[in-house]
């Protein structure tokens, strides 16, 4: 991997509901935990998983860096409990 490039672990056991290019998030992949809860990972350079896979915490999933849509290395992670944004930090 380049400088900017960066192995991106899962938060959390899942399967895999998305991973593909979706207009807006370039390269993303969607993780659904269970109870309601998912997590989003998105403007990846490039994927590691498809839908359909299960993983466990920890698992590379994504590689970080540049996409298509930005030459800038950024990521954009989130997580939803039912559709609903909640702080990853809480």
């Amino acid at each position: 991997m380049g400088n900017s490039e960066v192995g991106l672990r899962n938060l959390g056991a899942g399967q895999v509901v998305f991973a593909d290019w979706l207009r807006g998030s370039g390269l993303l992949v969607v993780l659904d935990h269970g109870q309601g809860y998912i997590s989003l990972y998105a403007h990846n350079e490039a994927l590691t998983l498809n839908s359909g896979d299960w993983v466990d915490a920890g698992e590379v999933l994504a590689r970080s860096g540049t996409n298509s849509s930005d030459r800038n290395a950024g990521l954009y992670f989130g997580i939803r409990r039912n559709g609903e944004p909640q702080d990853p930090t809480a």
